[in-house]
């Protein structure tokens, strides 16, 4: 029998289905372990390379997937890449000791929501599981920071910018924002908007720039210098 909310009670939500993939077996259960007790999450499954974690998500079919990069038999990428082609709906967030620009880049590419770093508390991955479920992305904020400095490094300043001259203003404010590593919600406040508005504005500029995620929005707009962002010496949430 379905749950029935009481009066002035929201309809209880199912919990948000979680596989844990790593090759290091004492971080993989610790985390397991850590994650259970999170409100609204469920672990439902753990592996220990890439190949058992692609095969795992295909039986367990969980909602988001925490991933590491460096795993034995099949990288973490080659496993977002397989898991994406198998299990579409699954949200992908690489969980990762590695700060390698490259790595990011090809986690984007692959198909990933999400990309953290394993110093990031328990509180931050739980936090990056339920944006993510909820079909936003997420970039650990250091290195959100050293993504932008080093596209700033590598951008033509005198490359046309044409796709910008179809972005309204305020999509450019809600895209820096995003490229900072914000939530809709905390967008939303900055700017004395919606939540609902800040998604439109995020589906709007996807269209414009013929984009599939927030990510490849973030990556396109700095290296094509759509964005005029500060340097990495301000880091993490919250500041500004």
């Amino acid at each position: 029998m379905a749950d029935v909310a009481g009066p002035g009670q929201a309809p209880e939500r199912e919990p948000i289905r979680v596989l844990v993939v790593d090759d290091q077996q004492l971080f993989r259960r610790g985390l397991t372990m850590l994650l259970a007790v999170e409100p609204g999450l469920e672990v439902v499954g753990e592996a220990g390379d890439g190949i058992e974690g692609t095969a795992l998500a295909e039986t367990a079919a969980p909602d988001v997937i925490l991933l590491d990069v460096r795993m034995p038999k099949r990288s973490g990428i080659e496993a977002c890449l397989a898991i994406k082609q198998a299990v579409p709906s699954a949200k992908i967030i690489m969980l990762t000791v590695s700060d390698e620009e490259a790595d990011l880049y090809e986690a984007v590419k692959s198909g990933a929501s999400g990309y953290l770093l394993k110093d990031s508390s328990i509180e931050e991955v739980a936090q990056a599981i339920r944006v993510v479920a909820d079909g936003q992305s997420l970039i650990s904020p250091s290195m959100a920071i050293k993504l932008i400095d080093e596209f700033k490094s590598m951008s033509k300043p005198e490359r046309e910018t044409g796709p910008a001259l179809r972005l309204t203003e305020r999509e450019l404010d809600v895209l820096r924002l995003v490229a900072q590593g914000h939530s809709n919600k905390e967008i939303a406040a900055r700017l004395f908007i919606s939540e609902n508005t800040v998604k439109n504005h995020v589906r709007n500029m996807l269209e414009k720039l013929q984009l599939h995620s927030r990510m490849e929005a973030v990556m396109y707009a700095v290296r094509e210098n759509l964005l005029e962002l500060p340097t990495g010496t301000e880091g993490g949430r919250g500041r500004g």
